[in-house]
């Protein structure tokens, strides 16, 4: 009697066991599947697709020209004051007094010298120059494949190596007629603005012209997909579910691509992040 009551406390015992081992993984399974089940759609950040500026560049180089210049043989020895040297005059203003006359400027500009050897000038003299440097002349050589599309006040751009964190903007004034056979290309000239008068008239300048200006649908370069020839974005719908949407880009410029076909105007898109995402997949928009 006594082992059968034992026997039957160790089964009830057993079942015990049993049933808080099921109760337990039967619990911790509801509790995962609530915490885990249902995870939080990911994060995105989102770009609103607009319209921004695009163009095409032409990259060159050249000398920079005074727009206006001249020059004074000076006899030392007829000075009656010092020359000034880099400063500025204006139009009528005295650059040189002599013993017997007086030299004015026929515009405005900056005061400088021409180094000339003495055995050509001779020992007595020097040669003073005026450069009107407020607008500068370039000459460019475009190569011939942009015939098409060179003309008249296309915009440019000036680097100068003295100041290479600044640019200077300027237009196309004129261009040749014809394409040199030599060099296969057509002589352009710019005119720089140049108020400060920080490029000096000789300094080798950077140019970049600028053609096909305008106005395209544009969207980080960042939030393209590429696969095999074609590209895609991650289009987010107004149930905030992502559509994979193949779109066709043009020109490329500093970080964005111009979108021709696949997007309309204010549409939204995965800018970042492309790598975890799914077509259909569900999405928290982040607009920053």
């Amino acid at each position: 009697m006594k082992r059968s009551k034992k026997v039957t406390i160790g089964i009830i015992i057993f079942f015990i066991i049993v049933a808080t081992v099921i109760g337990g993984r039967t619990a911790m399974g509801i509790y995962f599947k609530k915490k885990f089940g249902k995870r939080p759609p990911p994060g995105v950040i989102v770009e609103i697709v607009a319209e921004k500026n695009f163009n095409q560049t032409i990259e060159s180089y050249c000398t920079a020209l005074s727009s206006k210049t001249s020059s004074f043989k000076i006899k030392k020895s007829e000075l009656l004051e010092p020359i000034k040297f880099q400063s500025k005059v204006k139009k009528g203003d005295v650059i040189v007094k002599l013993q017997n006359k007086t030299i004015t400027a026929p515009f405005s500009g900056k005061i400088g010298t021409r180094g000339i050897s003495s055995s050509i000038l001779g020992t007595d003299s020097i040669m003073v120059t005026l450069d009107d440097a407020n607008k500068i002349l370039c000459d460019l050589q475009i190569p011939e494949v942009f015939a098409a599309v060179l003309k008249k006040n296309l915009n440019v751009n000036a680097k100068f190596l003295a100041y290479k964190d600044k640019f200077y903007g300027g237009k196309i004034i004129s261009h040749a007629s014809r394409i040199d056979a030599q060099t296969r290309s057509i002589l352009a000239r710019a005119q720089i603005n140049n108020k400060d008068l920080e490029i000096l008239p000789g300094s080798l300048l950077d140019i970049e012209v600028f053609y096909n200006d305008k106005t395209a649908l544009s969207v980080a370069d960042t939030s393209i997909i590429f696969e095999d020839d074609k590209k895609f974005v991650y289009k987010i719908l107004d149930n905030n579910k992502i559509e994979k949407t193949e779109v066709l880009t043009g020109i490329r410029k500093e970080g964005n691509l111009e979108i021709l076909e696949g997007l309309d105007i204010d549409d939204r898109i995965v800018k970042e992040g492309l790598t975890r995402l799914n077509h259909g997949m569900l999405v928290k928009p982040i607009v920053k």
